[in-house]
């Protein structure tokens, strides 16, 4: 019997292809991640190189599902499209229920839930989508007055500090474990989410996308020059630390 076909079916072994199929096409995605800060959750995302005659802004990984919420994904843009226009209808229908805006978990919740359905009924796929969720709201008691919550297309959702999600995502979470800072304020965080998409973008800046959510206002996007301005910031401190890696070896040689 062929497993891999029916989505409703277990393998003998205990797997669901068709699901360990729709992460693969997140990792086949273009890279995105996360981070949180003090007061402000920083969006990164890796934009793929659009055609001669396409336009350049039609293209969107960081999106808002309210004006305190914020989405970037991996995978499938046109399963994700889907998925946020319904996030974004549940933010309304909690509004008019609760006459306050959703907290970060109970979209996160929602997404995460809609993604499940999709595993155990059959004539449907699962999404071929990955999202990292964040955003603020008064009654969050994290220390850093941010959440951020990462779905995936199992139906799984957790919360982190800082997270990456597509290509290379094993290699970006490791960059990130080992350069993330615990009360990082809004200028570091936004130096590590560029530095950590230098690492898997081809061409620069051309292709980095950075969004910041700070608590209280909307989504603020940075333009080409300043993503530019920080790559170059970025590539002469490194530089400069090179230079003082190599002046101890310079001054061991005149010593013998």
């Amino acid at each position: 019997m062929s497993y891999d076909r029916a989505i409703t079916v277990f393998s003998p072994d205990g797997h669901l292809f068709q699901v360990e199929y729709a992460m693969e096409a997140v990792k086949q995605g273009a890279s995105a991640l996360s981070i949180k800060c003090n007061d402000c959750i920083i969006f990164g995302a890796e934009l793929r190189s659009p055609a001669k005659l396409q336009k350049k802004t039609s293209v969107k990984k960081i999106l808002e599902i309210d004006d305190h919420l914020v989405c970037v994904c991996a995978g499938l843009t046109a399963d994700a499209r889907v998925l946020i226009n319904r996030a974004r209808i549940e933010c309304q229908s909690y509004r008019l229920q609760n006459e306050q805006s959703p907290p970060p978990l109970i979209i996160s919740r929602f997404v995460a839930e809609l993604q499940q359905q999709y595993t155990v009924r059959g004539g449907r796929r699962p999404f071929g989508l990955a999202t990292l969720i964040g955003g603020y709201h008064p009654h969050i008691t994290d220390p850093q007055n941010v959440q951020l919550y990462q779905t995936l297309p199992s139906g799984i959702y957790t919360e982190w500090k800082a997270n990456a999600i597509g290509r290379k995502d094993k290699m970006l979470n490791e960059f990130l474990e080992k350069h993330y800072k615990g009360n990082m304020n809004q200028e570091q965080g936004i130096k590590l989410a560029v530095r950590c998409l230098l690492e898997v973008v081809e061409h620069g800046a051309k292709n980095i996308d950075i969004g910041i959510l700070e608590k209280g206002k909307k989504l603020r996007k940075l333009n080409e020059k300043e993503v530019n301005e920080l790559v170059q910031q970025i590539q002469k401190e490194d530089d400069e630390d090179d230079d003082d890696d190599d002046e101890p070896m310079d001054d061991k040689k005149e010593d013998k």
